[in-house]
């Protein structure tokens, strides 16, 4: 019998704990570099994979780290990456790896809240986009590195908005280069709830309880009535690394980036 996996647990990528019906994913700093490693990938879908068996948690929440740089941290993962032995293949293990993340959270029989503060680059904006709400305090702001670095947006972004808010005002988020603040993005609808920082926690719990207190089968069938319009997304996620690929496979590319 294999060993049973603990709902508590600790690694480079992320921290976890369940909270009675909830189960509680911490993002740590570093997450890019981090996620190169295919331990923390199998650790990190494996944990999906145990959520999503265990009948009595209701709620996932998905908590991004408060110790990032925004665009800065995703402009010099792809400086590092150049001199590194794994190169191009590391880019391509981080965009897969948010591929298998974004559908097992699309296809997860849970409610899941994501929740992030502070500079969120497009990467993490969109991982969010694919959870079932959403909440951010008053200082996080959305930035799109891609456009500095001449790449397209990976995770779902053109996805997911042009589903959420049309095709003209997806355009408009996706090739903007002024940061998208916390309360515009209310206002659009993208984000579901803003709160001062010192509230952050205790909101996000609040949040929790709110959904884990609904009865189980009735908050999975919703999901999936509302999912079931998701059939076209891992299309979708493949035509992203697709163009991604023909980017970064480009010497130019590099001679630019450096």
């Amino acid at each position: 019998m294999g060993k049973k996996l603990s709902f508590d647990r600790e690694c480079s990528l992320f921290s976890s704990k369940r909270l009675e019906d909830i189960a509680i994913l911490r993002f740590k700093k570093g997450f890019l570099f981090h996620i190169i490693d295919l331990r923390n990938r199998d650790t990190l879908l494996a944990y999906l994979d145990h959520i999503s068996k265990t009948d009595s948690i209701k709620v996932v929440v998905i908590i991004g780290c408060p110790d990032k740089t925004g665009s800065e941290e995703y402009i010099r993962f792809y400086h590092q990456v150049i001199g590194s032995s794994l190169g191009i293949t590391s880019i391509q293990r981080v965009y897969n790896v948010v591929d298998q993340f974004i559908l097992r959270v699309v296809d997860l029989n849970k409610i899941v809240v994501h929740a992030n503060r502070g500079k969120v680059i497009s990467l993490f904006f969109n991982m969010s986009l694919a959870c079932d709400y959403r909440i951010v305090t008053d200082n996080t702001v959305f930035q799109n590195p891609y456009l500095d670095l001449g790449t397209v947006p990976k995770g779902g972004g053109a996805f997911f908005l042009s589903k959420m808010l049309g095709a003209s005002k997806a355009y408009e988020i996706l090739l903007s280069s002024k940061d998208l603040t916390a309360h515009e993005a209310l206002r659009l609808g993208i984000v579901d709830k803003v709160v001062p920082v010192n509230e952050f926690e205790e909101t996000v719990m609040d949040v929790a309880h709110t959904f884990a207190r609904k009865p189980r089968r009735t908050l999975e069938g919703i999901k999936k009535f509302l999912n079931n319009s998701m059939k076209d997304l891992k299309e979708n996620l493949e035509l992203e690394d697709e163009e991604i690929n023909k980017i970064i496979s480009n010497s130019d590319f590099w001679k630019e980036l450096r």
